[in-house]
């Protein structure tokens, strides 16, 4: 009879213990009980616990509380689980499954493919490739999915969770809401539960050891007596206390919300009462919420928006930014708190700081953010006569390429030596631009290794938690590339579809690659217009690409009907999602025949009618698929304006 012995005493090591006998009882049915005991002179059975308790060496980290190392010692009676941090066992522990042949697909226990074999010796030692490997909160949320999301991850080895603003009520009443879906009637939730539920997110995450972080937006308003939580939420001035407008940005000889939004209005930074104010609001919040790993302190979202006052003037937003770091600082380390703070690289402060730097960098890590990026190619490459765009207060022009953006960077480098990862939006808008998952699979991984290359160690994805759709492919292979660089996307493939699919799944890699190809990515981002003056989405000739994709749909729905059925759950549930995606892409040709020739009103009609017949569909598949976020892409390409740029910030 097997038995687990757990040398280290934590509580993250004991759900590793838990995991562990789960799955292996899962793995061998009749195999009987595994007892599970705290045993740290254990000599025999499955010992689990930190290298440090086995004598084992860690150095192949640098820093041992931040990188994850993995160490598996097994024979088929047991051996040592073990990691460099108690989060790393954990992650050793799904490993050691892993080559035991389990596999995650996707979030939920219709995800998970276990195979019904005897256990293998594995022999293993790895450090990640990354540091940084995960996700912040981002769509319609509701929470049966964000303790999916959060239980899962772990499970293919991601490390790091990120839950934006103090209250992320907004996210959650998208969903709760029911917002663009009339098929469901609104069901509001309270300020408070949505409140109960991030604490409750914040449990779930230390429960596995997770490196939680949080707030970002927020700390630009909320000092100033303005409620952060109405977000991106349209609110008249009157909000705004008589005696803390002084506070906010002048734009235009005006102190007011920018946009009408409080998420979206910067504060005055060279009023030094305003920057003591935020500095002693953010260590206060950190002194209250003392289970916080990296705090995120960012300024107001949006572009060209920072404060045109005289005093503002005479610095760059990010030299005012860096000076408020540097006392943000003090005020911790009066509290003597030990918080890791993250400053961002983010639109306007893509311009390097030219006066300041950051004076204790140990405190601190970069956040380089590239939102306006280019999602169509990774590192295209600079043009001979590139230079940098000098900053232009208000009327920047923020830069679309990868490589031009890394270029800026580089001027942050000068000043900032310390912990730098990167905020990315693949699984954002992004996702519903790229149909079939493989062509992002392929992004994600060139843009990950670009990353790496530049000293950018891991990433956290601005993106929903159900992103899913038509599979798990493009976000397991975010995770798989970010935990071992050396993947290359064959690989990847063939470890997703022939579990997701069965023996068959070579004819569904292509089918979808197809798919991703006649539906082009690039179109869909608003790079391909014939003629820009009309339409950033008006080409004509995209009516071949559609044709193109309806005669590969029809493949598709043979492949569901001859494989509709299958002794694996996961590979069932695969299948019906398969068969749900192709009604959505039918729909979504359907809109964009009338897009493509300029008809925007016939668009319009249909993209209606499309949100709410396909948004019936939710229910079934809201653990996978985000019916806003699919949506909201589709909308704001409809109502996409030729004056506008396709990479301008804009919200859901």
């Amino acid at each position: 009879m097997l038995k687990i012995n757990k040398i280290t005493s934590s509580n993250v090591v004991d759900y590793a213990a838990e995991e562990l006998k789960k799955y292996l009882r899962m793995m061998m049915p009749e195999g009987g009980d595994i007892k599970i005991t705290y045993a740290p002179e254990a000599l025999d059975g499955f010992r689990l616990g930190l290298m440090q308790d086995f004598g084992l060496d860690v150095s192949d980290v640098s820093d041992p509380e931040l990188d994850d190392l993995l160490y598996i010692d097994c024979d088929k009676n047991g051996g040592i689980i073990a990691g460099g941090n108690p989060r790393s066992v954990l992650l050793a522990v799904y490993e050691y499954l892993r080559q035991n042949g389990c596999i995650w697909l996707f979030p939920g226990v219709d995800g998970e493919y276990i195979p019904m074999k005897e256990n293998e010796p594995v022999k293993y030692r790895f450090a990640p490739s990354c540091r940084y490997r995960g996700q912040c909160n981002e769509g319609a949320e509701f929470q049966q999915s964000m303790m999916a999301s959060i239980e899962f991850m772990p499970k293919i080895g991601m490390n790091t969770f990120m839950i934006e603003f103090k209250n992320p009520h907004t996210y959650y009443s998208w969903y709760y809401d029911h917002t663009r879906n009339a098929s469901r009637p609104a069901e509001p939730i309270s300020f408070d539960t949505a409140l109960q539920w991030k604490r409750m997110c914040e449990t779930e995450l230390a429960k596995r050891g997770m490196m939680f972080h949080d707030i970002g937006h927020g700390f630009n308003v909320d000092p100033f007596g303005i409620d952060s939580t109405h977000a991106w939420n349209k609110v008249d001035d009157s909000l705004i206390p008589d005696d803390q407008r002084k506070y906010l940005a002048e734009i235009a000889g005006k102190r007011k919300f920018y946009r009408d939004q409080p998420i979206n209005t910067q504060f005055c930074m060279s009023n030094p009462e305003a920057r003591t104010m935020v500095a002693k609001y953010v260590a206060e919040y950190a002194e209250k919420h003392s289970n916080i790993d990296y705090l995120h302190v960012w300024l107001g979202d949006d572009a060209n928006n920072h404060c045109e006052c005289e005093e503002c003037r005479k610095k760059l937003p990010s030299d005012w930014y860096i000076l408020l770091m540097n006392e943000i600082d003090e005020e911790l380390t009066k509290k003597n708190l030990a918080t890791r703070v993250v400053f961002i690289v983010y639109i306007d402060t893509v311009w390097a700081p030219l006066v300041h730097k950051i004076e204790k960098p140990e405190r601190f890590s970069a956040m380089i953010a590239p939102i306006q990026r280019s999602y169509t190619k990774t590192l295209p490459g600079l043009a001979e006569d590139f230079k940098l765009e000098p900053f232009n207060l208000n009327k920047n022009v923020f830069p679309r390429d990868l490589s031009i953006f890394l270029e800026y960077y580089k001027e942050w480098q000068k000043m900032w030596k310390g912990a730098t990862f990167c905020y990315e939006y693949h699984f954002w808008r992004h996702q519903a631009c790229e149909l079939s998952g493989t062509v992002l699979a392929k992004r994600i991984i060139e843009d990950v290794r670009a990353y790496k290359a530049n000293d950018i160690n891991g990433l956290i994805e601005d993106g929903s938690q159900r992103s899913y759709f038509p599979n798990g492919f493009a976000f397991y292979t975010y995770a798989r590339i970010l935990f071992d660089t050396s993947l290359t996307y064959e690989q990847i493939a063939e470890e997703y579809y022939s579990h997701a699919y069965g023996a068959d799944w070579k004819i569904f890699l292509d089918y979808f690659e197809r798919l991703g190809e006649a539906l082009d990515q690039g179109y869909l981002e608003g790079e391909k217009s014939s003629n820009p003056e009309i339409s950033a989405y008006y080409r004509p000739e995209y009516l071949e690409n559609l044709n193109r994709a309806e005669a590969i749909l029809a493949e598709g729905e043979e492949l569901v009907k001859s494989h509709y059925n299958s002794d694996e759950r996961v590979q069932t549930v695969s299948v019906r999602l398969m068969e749900k995606h192709i009604e959505y892409c039918r729909g979504f040709i359907e809109i964009f025949r009338h897009k493509a020739i300029g008809d925007d009103d016939g668009a319009r009609k249909i993209f209606v009618d499309f949100c709410n017949s396909f948004g019936a569909h939710e229910p079934e598949i809201e653990l996978w698929y985000d019916h806003l976020i699919y949506t909201s892409n589709l909308r704001r390409i409809i109502e996409f304006h030729p004056s506008q740029k396709p990479n301008e910030v804009t919200q859901l």
